[in-house]
């Protein structure tokens, strides 16, 4: 599916969140795009977490709503089916984020059909592109066979990739196995290898709320707009523009302006709507984006950062994608859920990467080596200590193979891992990368703080969700419905992997 030539992006004011309103303004500019939906029309939100403590991190319902009903307003009979499809993060199941979105009873309203693509199976799809990170994906069936796919995602900074806007959406295109191979320190070559599975024909971003600082616990900006278009590079090179950002600096961008997906250059791009970009850059004044290191992130906190470059092989000095990122995202979140988190904690080191310098650690203090490439040689207490890279070269990595993590089974390692080892001077955890879940509950453990998933307020519904995607999975299996033999095959065609 090529991207589409004199690509035009809209800007327009929307100070609510009004389905009615958001619908006039989608409508009218599939109308100004000359754009119908047909087939199988599947619309992709960010839903990375929802809920009353993550109220600024999701495409909210009523935004969605508004895009699903100007679909259905500019239907005329060719699509035969409408739905919403999405992976949520950090091992939630995407039940309970749809949930917590309040996009089910929005579903049941608008005639649409949920897909929550860890339940779908999934398809392999052959990447034969100059510089890409591996020769095939798996992609959920529903994104696969879309006939026209509409992106939805949220306005927002993020502590990986700087932003989070059209492209970086993707990454909830593939399930929780998928997702996290090559989620490290090339992170944004793979969103960048994501966009040859399939191009949106329109994308409708919620910028009514944007969220600065970080993607899952943001803070609330307003920014009163709503944006549309039809080329996801051109598009993400606007909004870039909105807050100062120049899209070359943001690699996945970047990658796919070489890769001939869309201009960069304004001057390229029709730019059009009741809002004009110096107003909307006026609007944006002050937003801060994500890209901060961890030693920075922690300074003035009990938890001290240590980060070492990433595996030499790939000559970067940072995993901007990986581990150290996940750390400032599991710090957030326990501080959603209790507010002494950061006086609780003890003093504590953790290491990400390849260090070489010397850790002042104080007697009782404990230290985290975080990750696979994580490596150190050197006195910790009273003992030297030597901390071996176990990295395993990506190539080794099969997606024929990946397992999915289940967030219990994490938990209980979690636990015992830290139990096992309270009297020991350091831990190790392994991992590429030790994802956001774990991270959370090992630093839950330490401070003696509140578990999130133990919430009074999220341990129902949590656990009613879990049950329920374990318990459709099962009945696919009995069907003989999830898992088929892997083969490669072409976009579209429905050739699911094996767990």
């Amino acid at each position: 599916m090529k991207p589409t030539a004199n690509p035009t992006v809209i800007l327009r004011h929307c100070d609510a969140y009004d389905a009615e309103r958001i619908r006039v303004l989608v409508r009218e500019a599939l109308e100004t795009l000359n754009l119908r939906p047909r087939g199988r029309t599947l619309l992709k939100p960010n839903v990375v977490s929802a809920g009353d403590a993550f109220q600024h991190a999701y495409t909210r319902a009523e935004f969605v709503e508004g895009v699903l009903r100007a679909l259905q307003d500019r239907n005329d009979g060719a699509v035969t089916e409408l739905a919403v499809g999405e992976r949520c993060g950090i091992t939630i199941p995407t039940r309970r984020a749809f949930e917590g979105a309040g996009y089910n009873p929005m579903l049941d309203r608008v005639g649409a059909k949920r897909y929550c693509f860890e339940e779908e199976p999934q398809v392999e799809i052959p990447y034969t592109h100059a510089g890409r990170l591996r020769d095939y994906v798996f992609t959920p069936e529903p994104v696969a066979k879309a006939d026209f796919f509409v992106n939805c995602p949220k306005f927002k900074a993020h502590p990986w990739t700087t932003v989070t806007f059209s492209m970086k959406n993707y990454i909830g295109i593939q399930d929780d196995r998928h997702r996290l191979i090559d989620h490290d320190h090339r992170l944004n070559e793979k969103i960048a290898d994501l966009q040859y599975i399939v191009q949106p024909q329109f994308i409708a971003i919620d910028a009514i709320t944007a969220g600065e600082g970080r993607m899952l616990t943001p803070v609330p900006f307003p920014l009163n707009l709503v944006i549309m278009g039809d080329n996801q590079v051109a598009f993400d090179a606007v909004c870039c523009a909105i807050i100062g950002v120049d899209p070359l600096s943001v690699d996945h961008i970047r990658l796919a302006h070489e890769r001939g997906f869309g201009p960069v250059d304004l001057t390229k791009i029709n730019i059009i709507g009741d809002v004009s970009l110096e107003e909307a850059k006026a609007r944006a004044k002050g937003f801060k984006v994500g890209l901060i290191r961890v030693e920075k992130y922690f300074e003035g906190t009990n938890i001290s950062a240590y980060a070492g470059a990433p595996p030499d092989s790939e000559q970067t000095d940072y995993c901007w994608g990986g581990c150290p990122g996940a750390i400032e995202e599991a710090i957030e979140i326990l501080r959603l859920f209790d507010d002494q988190v950061d006086a609780k904690m003890p003093k504590i080191h953790v290491v990400f990467g390849a260090y070489t310098r010397p850790l002042d650690v104080k007697p009782g203090e404990k230290v985290i080596f975080m990750g696979d490439c994580s490596t150190y040689e050197g006195p910790i207490g009273d003992k030297v200590v030597q901390i071996r890279s176990t990295y395993k070269d990506r190539a080794s990595k099969d997606p024929h193979h990946a397992k999915h993590d289940d967030i219990f089974v994490k938990m209980a390692t979690v636990m015992a891992k830290l139990r096992a080892g309270r009297d020991e001077a350091y831990l190790r955890f392994e991992g590429c990368p030790v994802s956001v879940a774990e991270q959370v509950l090992a630093l839950c453990f330490l401070a003696g703080s509140k578990n999130p998933i133990f919430d009074p307020k999220e341990a129902i519904p949590f656990n009613k969700a879990y049950l329920q995607w374990r318990s459709a999975m099962a009945m696919k299996r009995l069907r003989g419905i999830a898992y088929q033999k892997p083969g490669a095959c072409h976009r579209g065609e429905a050739r699911p992997e094996v767990e």
